[in-house]
């Protein structure tokens, strides 16, 4: 099995996706964290429409949660993982060789989960080195320790993982690339954001919602707001069966379908 996921770990690594995908994510990351920056604080003439300054517990929470923003491109390199071995027959080639299909499957969950893993600390740590200095600038809180922190930087780092894991389920139940990951984009942009809008006590079971529980933040992927949220602890274990489920739906398919 170590000889197996390292394997996929080097065909994950020999190609350049990867990089793409985590520059995308810390990009997005700091997009969103570089607008908190500029807007913290400003009032427009009128202070309740306005965002709170950074002496607010929650915006020292948006600031650190706006790493979990780039979720969606673990998500898609998880979709190019295994859409990418159908398409290019790869995966004939890894069943022929580990003729236990279930082993292979095993290999690529895990080697997703740990590149998840590693997304994610990369994500944090960048988010990091600009928004502990910002804080510092403008009077915000610099402790690491406070404010939920240390949970919603582990909490985001758990998320790239689970992510990676949805991302391989949904590939190997649509198989096709470009298709798979039009509806992850569109499920993660368009319909968990319409969804939360129009029913926000379903929104809160939602992978979204998982993820704003785990980040303590409750106006979506590193913002505040006042949507129903549920506790981190929950967060943990929805996001967690939501990354199981899809990793049995990959399993379950890929086993019983014909490969060639």
């Amino acid at each position: 099995m170590i000889r197996l996921v390292r394997a996929e770990l080097l065909k994950i690594r020999s190609t350049r996706m990867w990089i793409g995908m985590l520059v995308l994510s810390v990009g997005f990351a700091l997009l969103g964290l570089i607008f908190l920056i500029l807007l913290a604080g400003s009032d427009f003439g009128n202070e309740e429409s306005g965002f709170p300054p950074v002496t607010d517990p929650d915006t020292v929470r948006a600031f650190y949660a706006n790493a979990s923003s780039g979720v969606l491109f673990m998500m898609i390199l998880g979709i190019i993982g295994i859409t990418g071995e159908y398409r290019h027959q790869t995966i004939t080639q890894a069943f022929l060789a580990t003729p236990r299909r279930s082993r292979v499957l095993g290999a690529k969950l895990v080697s997703y989960f740990v590149f998840g893993l590693v997304f994610g600390v990369a994500t944090v740590l960048v988010t990091v080195a600009v928004a502990w200095p910002a804080l510092a600038i403008k009077g915000g809180s610099t402790s690491l320790l406070d404010n939920d922190v240390p949970a919603i930087l582990g909490g985001t780092v758990l998320a790239m993982g689970l992510y990676a894991l949805v991302g391989l389920g949904l590939g190997a139940l649509i198989r096709n690339q470009i298709a798979a990951i039009i509806v992850a984009v569109a499920w993660v942009q368009l319909v968990e954001a319409i969804l939360t809008f129009a029913v926000p006590d379903v929104g809160q079971w939602l992978p979204a919602g998982a993820v704003r529980a785990i980040t303590h933040t409750s106006g979506g992927f590193g913002g505040p707001g006042g949507l129903p949220t549920l506790p981190a602890w929950g967060g943990v274990l929805v996001l967690l069966a939501y990354g199981l489920a899809f990793a049995a739906i990959a399993t379950a398919t890929t086993i019983r379908r014909d490969i060639t």
